[in-house]
């Protein structure tokens, strides 16, 4: 009974907090928040964020993030995805995809920074041979005024993000039986994908492209670490305003709440021009009738792109983990002269306070994330209610909500409805905002398998006298095991890689490895960097082992029960 109201408890969790965080963001951006002073509507806010120095430029950086940002994430998949389909290296790649999603967006910022920086190991292993340098160059590369290397970032995180719902989405599209057509009529393998899968596979995975945009245009935490500081993109500076001593500052940070939600709108207005345009000029491409021209080079491209990302987010891990039991180590040497682990040793005793706090808040946030989850697809399966469907598609849409909207703009108003509430920073409200976050992702990751499960399986169960629960307790979920594990894994990397909602709503009271490992930007000690960074990616790397060997372990003489995670 209780079944049938998890859809419309998962929407007014989605909905109602970005609706209230919105409204009281809008209003102190017009000068209207009595509790510090505002007791009347006013454009001085709005006037006082105009008046900020270097917001244009704050602005056209965090607009061109969002936008190159996506589109060389979503050409390297494509291309991968017709250049390497079937091949050895498909496979190698999909193996790691996991992996790679879970790790952190602040660890992998630590890891190209640590990679590309002028003494970092790049030029390391390039030093003195190929350039001469003695000493570590006088190159601002890291943390450039153009946000260059916070692209590069955001492009290391958001392919493997593109790659797993490109995947996903795929069966629905049969491509093989669409190659085979193509290939058939003289199309090279690599132009017949982007001629009859691409064209239909696009449609499918729109929203996380979307979701991409938004979170590109608006990320804070990757931007502390790689974006450029004079000025800082908008959402840094947000948050600064909005963490500043003097609180009449917070109108102003409000009216730059509002700003950042019309940046991310007006990237996502330029890209869905872009879609007209590009659908235009392919529809002559694709009716052209040309079967190989350009297939050699395609294909090159596909296969090294994602060669090169996937080898630079492998040699930023390496590197992490090479500062954090480094000793003495002088630029140029490739290595340090000695390996130690004294930086361990010192940071152990305050690893565990936040690292005890984060697997509590996204153990929690995973679990309830989890259950509203298959609550709502088991309803879906009793009540035989079609995803496809008006309302229930409308719903499924709404999932994507809270990625789509930037974290800054509504959460900041959301931290000003706890205030007004008298609700103090504490872990439950911390797992409430993450699990804001966790729910879409968790719900995306399982309703494929949970939809495909075949219902015959629980028509034996209940012909045999058991109850639809039983069924579902008894039959389903063991049946389910791998899926739900990877559900999980994906839940706790989500919740583990959140710095915004932790650091707002826990009002830097509740700390977490992430809020401490990118507060540790602001210093120079790269082995303590290393190691917090280190621990941060491996939380959630453990949650994706577990997901994979726990049913090898448990079905060790049932391979049809191990599914595919």
């Amino acid at each position: 009974m209780m079944l049938r109201f998890a859809p419309a408890l998962i929407v007014t969790l989605l909905v109602g907090p970005i609706l209230a965080g919105l409204i009281m963001a809008a209003l102190p951006a017009f000068g209207y928040l009595p509790a510090l002073g505002g007791h009347a509507f006013s454009l001085a806010p709005w006037r006082e964020l105009f008046a900020q120095p270097g917001l244009a430029r704050s602005v056209a950086v965090s607009l061109a993030s969002g936008l190159v940002t996506t589109a060389i994430s979503l050409t390297v998949v494509l291309l991968f995805l017709a250049a390497a389909s079937g091949s050895r290296l498909d496979h190698w790649i999909r193996r790691l995809v996991s992996p790679l999603l879970s790790l952190p967006h602040a660890a992998a910022a630590f890891g190209l920074a640590f990679l590309i920086a002028p003494s970092g190991l790049l030029a390391r292993l390039a030093s003195p041979g190929l350039t001469g340098w003695e000493r570590p160059p006088d190159l601002l590369i890291v943390q450039d005024p153009w946000g260059l290397s916070l692209m590069a970032g955001l492009i290391l995180k958001e392919i493997p993000f593109l790659l797993l719902m490109s995947l996903a989405a795929l069966p629905q599209l049969a491509p093989a039986w669409r190659l085979a057509m193509a290939r058939s009529l003289g199309y090279r393998p690599t132009i017949a994908w982007f001629k009859v899968v691409a064209p239909a596979l696009y449609p499918l995975i729109r929203l996380p492209v979307y979701a991409v945009i938004a979170y590109a245009t608006s990320v804070v935490d990757m931007a502390l670490i790689l974006g450029p500081t004079l000025p800082p993109t908008l959402a840094v500076s947000i948050l600064t305003w909005f963490q500043d001593p003097d609180l009449s500052r917070r109108f102003m940070a409000s009216a730059g709440a509002l700003l950042q939600l019309g940046v991310t709108a007006s990237a996502l207005a330029i890209w869905w021009g872009l879609e007209r345009l590009v659908a235009r000029l392919g529809r002559g491409w694709v009716e052209g009738g040309q079967r190989c021209r350009g297939e050699w080079p395609l294909r090159l491209a596909g296969k090294g792109l994602i060669l090169l990302t996937t080898l630079a987010a492998c040699a930023g891990i390496a590197t992490l983990a090479l500062h954090s039991v480094s000793g003495f180590w002088r630029f140029p040497e490739a290595l340090p002269h000695a390996f130690t682990l004294l930086h361990w040793q010192r940071a152990l005793p305050s690893l565990a306070g936040p690292v005890a706090s984060t697997l509590v808040i996204a153990g929690v946030a995973t679990l309830l994330a989890l259950a509203l989850t298959l609550a709502a697809l088991e309803n879906e399966q009793r009540t035989g209610c079609h995803p496809a469907q008006g309302r229930l598609a409308s719903a499924l849409t709404l999932l994507y909500l809270p990625l789509i909207m930037p974290q800054i703009a509504f959460l900041f108003g959301l931290v000003v409805v706890t205030e007004s509430l008298g609700t103090r920073p504490q872990h439950a409200l911390v797992i409430f905002g993450h699990l804001l976050f966790v729910l879409p992702y968790v719900f995306l990751s399982l309703s494929e398998a949970y939809r495909r499960f075949d219902p015959r399986w629980s028509q034996v169960a209940l012909s045999l006298g058991n109850t639809p629960n039983g069924a579902f307790w008894r039959v389903r979920l063991p049946m389910l095991l791998a899926p739900l594990l990877t559900a999980m894994a994906v839940g706790l990397a989500v919740s583990i890689g959140q710095y915004l909602p932790t650091q707002l709503l826990g009002a830097g009271r509740v700390p977490t490895v992430t809020t401490e490992a990118v507060s540790l930007a602001a210093g120079g000690d790269r082995r303590l960097i290393g190691v917090w960074a280190l621990v941060q990616a491996s939380l959630p790397l453990l949650g994706f082992l577990v997901a994979v060997g726990l049913p090898r372990l448990l079905w060790s003489h049932r391979r049809g029960m191990r599914g595919s995670p």
